[in-house]
């Protein structure tokens, strides 16, 4: 049975880069494209970015058995450590990870992670 967590991460990026693109490096990661039809063949996911001053923070919502936790919580982090994404525009947006750590479901994502976590 599938289990709700939380993965947080702080990056910097430039002001006008792409905040799009560390999730979509998370996507390929745990989907094997940005692209796909659902679902997630590994892990149900829902990456929030904001940027709060100079820093990007990330948070990712996803869903896997619990046994499976942390080999997606080490693909987020190889996609995050890589630095970059090639969009499918063309254009590479560049970031450097800064932190990365396990957080906790807010009450405010419950119905999400739920969600989630029904695949």
């Amino acid at each position: 049975m599938r289990g709700a967590f939380v993965h947080e991460a702080v990056l910097l990026m430039e002001p006008d880069a792409d905040l799009r693109a560390p999730g979509g490096a998370i996507t390929v990661a745990l989907c094997g494209h940005w692209d796909h039809e659902p679902p997630c063949p590994l892990a149900p996911h829902h990456t929030r970015v904001d940027r709060v001053g100079g820093e990007v923070r990330l948070r990712v919502l996803f869903a896997v058995e619990p046994d499976r936790e942390q080999v997606v919580r080490h693909r987020i982090d190889q996609a995050l450590s890589g630095g970059q994404l090639r969009g499918p525009d063309g254009v590479t947006t560049r970031w450097r990870l800064e932190s990365s750590r396990p957080g906790v479901v807010a009450e405010e994502e419950a119905d999400h992670a739920e969600r989630l976590a029904r695949g």
